[in-house]
Order: C-alpha cells, then structure tokens, then sequence
C-alpha cells in the first residue's frame, strides 16, 4: 500500500471535495480518498497497479490543477 499528500490549490468547496473524492476513488486500486477542504490537499491510498500519474490524472480530469 502506497500513500500520498498531493496539494490542490483550487479546492474550495464541498463540491470540489465530492468532484474528487468521486473521480479518484473509482481508480481501480485506490483504497481511501480524503480531501481537506481547510488544507487543500488530497490524501490517497492506493495499490502498486495504480501509478501517481493516474491519480493527478483524475484529479487534472475534474478541471483542477495539482500543484
């Protein structure tokens, strides 16, 4: 199980929050997803048959850029 912090400077909302957490967890492999609103940031968990590149790639999907 791998873990990472990634920094969204555009979260805003819960509707940030919901857009995330929905697109990211239906990455085959990702185990937990939890965006901080206050912090900014997205916390994940995932299996090795999912790359960083796929998670930014979600995230960057749902129109928001991963600093």
């Amino acid at each position: 199980m791998t873990q990472i912090k990634l920094e969204v400077p555009d979260i805003s909302c819960d509707h940030c929050k919901m857009s995330i957490e929905g697109a990211v967890g239906q990455l085959d492999g990702v185990t937990t997803v939890a965006v901080s609103i206050e912090d900014r940031t997205v916390d994940v968990d995932f299996e090795e048959s999912v790359s960083k590149a796929d998670i930014v790639g979600a995230i960057e999907g749902q129109g928001y850029d991963v600093a």
